[in-house]
C-alpha cells in the first residue's frame, strides 16, 4: 500500500507544487528514513521468542518454588514479577524502544498471572470476570501511558473478555444469552476486522485486524450452529437483562466501529443486520429442519458480501476471509446434507471433485480480485 507521503507527493506534483527532481530528492530521504527506522524480521523474531521465553521462564520458576513458600513470600514473589517487568522496560526505553514494548507487554501479561495468583493466595471469593476486569484495567493504564500497540492490543482484547466472563456468569442457567454473546463477538469480529482501512493505517489498527479476522470464521460457526443450547438453560432471560443484553452486544461494537472508521462504518450497520438474521435462522433451525438449507444460504452470502467490501475498499485480508468463508459453507453443506444421501464411494468422489474443481475456480477468482486490490493500491 502506497504511504501518505506519497500520496501527497503525487498531488503536489499534479498541482505543479515540485518539480520530478524534488519529488525524487524526497522518495530517497523517505526511503532511507524508512530504511534505517524499520526493524528487520530477524529482530522481530528475537524480540517475540525471547519475551515469550523470558515469560515462560518465569512463570516455571514460579510454579517450582511456589509450595515452599508462605503467604508473605508468595505475595512477594507475585509483586515483584510483575513490577519487575515494569521497571526493566522503563530503564530500556531511551536506548531500544522496541525491547521496552516487549517488557512493558510481559508486565502487564504478568498482572493477570498476578491478580488470579493473589486470589489463591489470600482465598478470595470466586468471581473470575472480576480477575478479568481488573487485569483490562491494568491494560487500559498501561496503554494510557505508554500509547504502544501492544498495549492496545490487551485491551481490544482483555476488555471483552471481560463483559464475555460477566455475562457468561449472569445468564448461565438462563435462555436466550447464548445468542446475544455471539451476536455480540461476531459483530465485534467485524468491527476489529475493518478497522485497517486504505486511508487509516497503524500497528494497531493492524493487530485489531487480525483479532477479528481470527475471530470471524469461528464465531460465525457457532452462530449458525445454535442448535446446542445447554439443556440445563431452563427459563428464559428477564426482559429488563434482555434489553441491556441487545443493546450492549449491538451498541459496543457498533461504537467500536464508529470509533475506528468514521463515517465509514454506515456498512458496519450492513453487517450487523446479517449478523442478526444469521442468529434468528440458527435459532429457528434448532427447531425446523428445513431452514438449515437457509443458514448455508446466507452464509454464502456473507462470504460474498465480505469480499465485496474487501473489493470497495481495496481490503486484500477480507477478500481472503470471504473466499474461504464461501469455501466452508459449501464444504459444511456438503458434509451435512448431501454425503449421508449418497454411497461412500459416489460421496468421497463428489468431495475430490469439489475440492479439485472447487478449490481452482475459487482461488482463481481470489487471485483476480487480488491483483485488482493491488493495482488500486500501487
Amino acid at each position: 500500500m502506497a504511504e501518505e507521503w506519497e500520496k501527497a507527493m503525487e498531488r503536489w506534483l499534479k498541482a505543479n507544487l515540485i518539480d520530478a527532481a524534488t519529488a525524487a530528492r524526497i522518495r530517497a530521504f523517505e526511503s532511507g528514513e524508512k530504511q534505517s527506522q524499520g526493524l528487520r524480521w530477524p529482530v522481530i523474531l528475537a524480540l517475540a521468542l525471547g519475551g515469550l521465553m523470558l515469560g515462560a521462564g518465569v512463570l516455571l520458576f514460579v510454579a517450582a518454588h511456589w509450595d515452599k513458600l508462605s503467604p508473605t513470600q508468595r505475595f512477594t514473589l507475585v509483586l515483584f514479577m510483575v513490577s519487575a517487568f515494569h521497571v526493566a522496560g522503563a530503564l530500556t526505553v531511551e536506548r531500544f524502544e522496541n525491547l521496552a514494548v516487549t517488557l512493558h507487554a510481559l508486565g502487564t501479561v504478568a498482572l493477570g498471572a498476578g491478580i488470579f495468583l493473589s486470589g489463591q493466595i489470600f482465598n478470595l471469593q470466586e468471581h473470575w470476570p472480576g480477575g478479568l476486569m481488573l487485569w483490562a484495567l491494568g491494560a487500559w493504564i498501561g496503554w494510557g501511558m505508554r500509547r504502544d500497540w501492544v498495549q492496545a492490543t490487551l485491551v481490544a482484547l482483555l476488555t471483552p473478555a471481560w463483559l464475555i466472563g460477566e455475562w457468561i456468569v449472569v445468564t448461565e442457567r438462563l435462555r436466550g444469552g447464548y445468542r446475544i454473546l455471539l451476536v455480540g463477538t461476531l459483530l465485534l469480529s467485524f468491527s476489529y476486522l475493518t478497522a485497517r482501512t486504505a486511508a487509516r493505517d497503524s500497528l494497531v489498527r493492524r493487530a485489531l485486524m487480525w483479532i477479528g479476522g481470527l475471530a470471524l470464521i469461528p464465531s460465525t460457526v457457532m452462530l449458525a450452529e445454535l442448535a446446542w443450547e445447554r439443556p440445563w438453560q431452563v427459563s428464559n432471560l428477564p426482559l429488563p437483562m434482555t434489553i441491556l443484553g441487545w443493546t450492549a452486544a449491538l451498541g459496543l461494537p457498533l461504537l467500536v466501529a464508529l470509533l475506528a472508521r468514521g463515517s465509514a462504518a454506515g456498512l458496519n450497520l450492513l453487517a450487523a443486520l446479517w449478523v442478526l438474521v444469521l442468529g434468528l435462522l440458527g435459532q429457528w433451525a434448532a427447531e425446523r429442519e428445513g431452514i438449515r438449507l437457509l443458514v448455508y444460504l446466507w452464509c454464502a452470502l456473507g462470504s460474498c458480501g465480505l469480499v465485496a467490501w474487501g473489493v470497495t475498499e481495496s481490503r486484500r485480508e477480507r477478500i481472503n476471509l470471504g473466499v474461504a468463508g464461501f469455501a466452508l459453507t459449501v464444504l459444511f453443506f456438503y458434509f451435512s446434507s448431501v454425503m449421508d444421501k449418497l454411497g461412500r464411494a459416489v460421496s468421497l468422489i463428489g468431495l475430490g471433485a469439489l475440492f479439485l474443481l472447487g478449490g481452482w475456480v475459487l482461488e482463481k477468482l481470489r487471485r483476480q480480485l487480488v491483483a485488482m486490490v493491488r493495482g488500486r493500491q500501487v
